[in-house]
């Protein structure tokens, strides 16, 4: 059975979106109202700056529909202050707040810093047998390309952890792309972050990735026939617009985009 493809952007809550993906005169608490009814998974960043408050969760759950997935990051004091290290309550807290999106929670970023280097396997180690995998999907992000090796790559596997395969300037796109071939758990990670963070303007495509979209989709066709859960997460630094990315993807995996038009008409009936 092919896997489930769950494609969406990195948040939600931008004005710059009001007009090219929102409905003209959408207020933000509707937004991601709003959101849910084109994309069916939405990775918050949010949480990796502060463990969220329980009426902030169920808040969130409660403005979209049965079916759809949050991806939360793993708090930063984790990852980057603590760097893994000494952090069981924390994380103990955070998954804790997490469970309140019930089965709309769908998987937790691990996102290690770009200073956290192999020489800190230890750490790494320590901490995976530690996290409920089996009840709970996770991802991990490495930014070093040190981390790439075979016995981290087992280490993954071990503990059913996804590899996130990251389209930024950390580890080259060609690499990122053949270890779709192999991955490290039943869940899938994918994260377009694009090469630079320039872009300002977030309410129109300004770079073509095509290009990089056509390798991607090839990836994830592949993918669908290794693994049951297909996350996949678009940045608006990748072209200048996640949503019309995500659409470009959408379309070239055979799927039916929710255009703006649509959710402006959609606006209508409430």
């Amino acid at each position: 059975m092919a896997a489930s493809i769950r494609l969406g952007t990195q948040g939600w809550n931008y004005d710059a979106w009001l007009g090219s993906f929102y409905p003209s005169g959408t207020k933000a608490p509707d937004y991601l109202g709003v959101y849910s009814r084109a994309f069916e998974s939405v990775e918050i960043d949010s949480t990796f700056y502060a463990i969220p408050a329980v009426r902030s969760v169920r808040g969130w759950a409660a403005r979209v529909p049965d079916g759809f997935k949050f991806a939360l990051k793993l708090p930063q004091e984790i990852t980057h202050d603590n760097r893994l290290r000494e952090s069981a309550d924390l994380t103990a807290l955070f998954l804790d707040r997490a469970r309140e999106l019930d089965d709309k929670l769908g998987i937790v970023l691990i996102q290690l810093g770009p200073d956290f280097a192999p020489s800190e396997l230890p750490a790494l180690v320590s901490f995976l047998p530690t996290l409920p995998t089996k009840e709970i999907p996770f991802a991990i992000e490495f930014r070093q390309r040190g981390w790439i090796n075979d016995g981290v790559l087992a280490l993954l596997r071990e503990y059913n952890v996804a590899l996130t395969l990251t389209d930024a300037r950390w580890i080259p796109r060609k690499q990122m792309l053949a270890l779709a071939e192999n991955p490290t758990s039943d869940t899938a990670y994918l994260r377009w972050m694009g090469p630079n963070r320039d872009f300002t303007d977030y309410s129109h495509i300004q770079v073509d990735r095509t290009r990089e979209l056509h390798a991607w989709a090839n990836a994830i066709t592949g993918l669908t026939e290794r693994v049951k859960t297909i996350y996949g997460f678009v940045n608006n630094h990748f072209s200048g617009h996640s949503p019309e990315s995500v659409r470009q993807l959408q379309r070239l995996l055979g799927q039916t985009p929710v255009t703006p038009d649509q959710l402006g008409e959609q606006m209508t009936l409430f």
